[in-house]
């Protein structure tokens, strides 16, 4: 095995690796974790709470564990994070809000995917930032301010779960889980340079359930694919309190790392066949990993899914969402939300029953559309996004003549509305160093063949970028 410098930079394959091998502790590995988070907390705000002493006694009983040659289950002793929608038991779930009173917000339950992490044996370093009930792409938030990019942190993490991205790019951990409405755990995966995957919906059990309904999905948020693979052998454990859930998946999404991707029918599709303007850079660096993809044996065509643009449907379910999270608040607590938050919320007030079901015909005959495309291509691959990170605390990057996020998120959020496995996998940097990220796309339940595709991109050395600057380093 590779030899370790610094644990906090370790994979949680290598580290389970490392346990089992005697090389080191999970009470080193959550140390160096532990001190990393409090950097990275310096340097991009990506934490409402980092539980250092409870990580430290985690660690020690998993050390305990190993020690006995009786580990609790995959991952224990791997240091991991949570996105501050998710509940965890004992902790203030606050959700970015200053409307969350933070003595009523301790639930004594875990989220499902949460309570497997737990079962496991993870070690929970803290809660990751996000905007005000996870509503934007960008991470940002009356109550906990704004979340830097660890490449450059005057510029955003990209949202909703953008302190999730942020930690894991930097070392605090190498397991975090994100939800994802409309591109949320792909947008800061690509902009913080991390992979991140949204899976088929109801693949990973989530409880409470999302007011934004069907759109909103459970992600691992990792270094690479194998930790995405490790991760999702985990959280899709069977949970009675996700009436949505599929049945477990029949086999590991592990042993699937390492099949080919000889022979995969992969359509790449520049733009969606939509007028969206990509980014020259971005388009190469695209461009360049499908072009891997073929060397790898896969038969790749350009070719576009024939779908039209449901921005206008995915803002009536995601609006109407929104309104029905603030409808208890009273006017005095809505006077505390992002202005932004607001605006939707009350826009989302306006449409009607009728508004919803016909977005929902659109949702409906997508997903049509989109199951005939997989007849013939295995494969859909695209842009995560057509930009990489621009500056920090706005909603749209300035001059771009966008208002809200879905302008500038044209590759993502339709496949929330298909409800498709979609992962987005680091590809190369900008002339600045700013991240960019390829979207693989696959048929619905095709959640282990999107990961053995972005697998076959890192083992190939198509994946991954330099790190970024270590928090407080040299």
């Amino acid at each position: 095995m590779a030899e370790v410098t610094d644990l906090a930079d370790c994979s949680a394959v290598r580290l389970v690796a490392g346990y089992a091998a005697g090389e080191f502790s999970p009470v080193e590995a959550v140390q160096a974790v532990v001190e990393r988070a409090g950097r990275a907390q310096e340097r991009v705000n990506a934490f409402t709470r980092i539980d250092a002493d409870e990580a430290l006694a985690a660690a020690k009983e998993s050390e305990e564990r190993w020690r006995s040659g009786r580990p609790a289950g995959l991952v224990d002793g791997v240091p991991a994070t949570v996105k501050d929608l998710l509940l965890t038991r004992g902790a203030p779930t606050l959700r970015g809000s200053r409307t969350v009173r933070e003595e009523g917000a301790v639930w004594d339950a875990d989220a499902p995917s949460v309570a497997r992490l737990r079962e496991h044996g993870a070690v929970f370093v803290g809660k990751t930032t996000t905007p005000e009930f996870g509503w934007k792409g960008v991470t940002d938030s009356p109550r906990h301010g704004v979340t830097g990019n660890p490449y450059d942190p005057s510029r955003t993490a990209g949202g909703s779960s953008g302190g999730s991205a942020a930690a894991v790019a930097l070392g605090a951990g190498p397991l975090s889980l994100g939800t994802d409405g409309g591109g949320s755990v792909r947008i800061p995966g690509s902009f913080c340079g991390i992979f991140a995957l949204k899976p088929t919906y109801g693949r990973v059990p989530l409880y409470p359930a999302s007011p934004f309904g069907t759109l909103a999905h459970v992600g691992p948020m990792t270094r690479d694919a194998a930790d995405a693979a490790l991760l999702m052998d985990v959280i899709t454990g069977a949970d009675w309190r996700d009436w949505s859930q599929l049945a477990p998946s029949p086999g590991s999404f592990r042993e699937e790392l390492e099949r080919p991707v000889a022979g995969l029918r992969v359509a790449y599709s520049p733009t969606l066949g939509w007028d969206v303007p990509v980014r020259p850079e971005v388009a190469a660096a695209v461009r360049r990993a499908v072009d891997r993809l073929a060397e790898l044996g896969a038969l790749v065509e350009e070719a576009d899914p024939g779908i039209a643009d449901p921005v206008e449907e995915f803002h009536t379910l995601w609006f109407s969402g929104a309104a029905r999270v603030v409808q208890h608040l009273s006017h005095a607590q809505r006077e505390l939300l992002d202005p932004g938050l607001r605006e939707i919320c009350a826009e989302g007030a306006r449409r009607s029953a009728l508004d919803y079901l016909a977005a929902v015909d659109v949702r409906m005959a997508m997903g049509v559309a989109m199951g005939r495309f997989h007849s013939t291509y295995d494969l859909l691959v695209t842009p995560t996004e057509p930009i990489t990170a621009f500056e920090a605390g706005a909603e749209a990057p300035a001059g771009s003549g966008h208002t809200r996020w879905t302008g500038w998120t044209p590759f993502t959020y339709p496949f929330n509305m298909t409800q498709q496995p979609a992962a987005t996998v680091p590809c190369g940097v900008d002339g600045d160093g700013l991240p960019i990220g390829v979207q693989l796309v696959g048929a619905r339940h095709a959640d282990a063949l999107v990961l053995r595709a972005a697998h076959a991109l890192y083992a190939s050395g198509a994946a991954g970028l330099p790190a970024p600057p270590t928090p407080g380093g040299s």
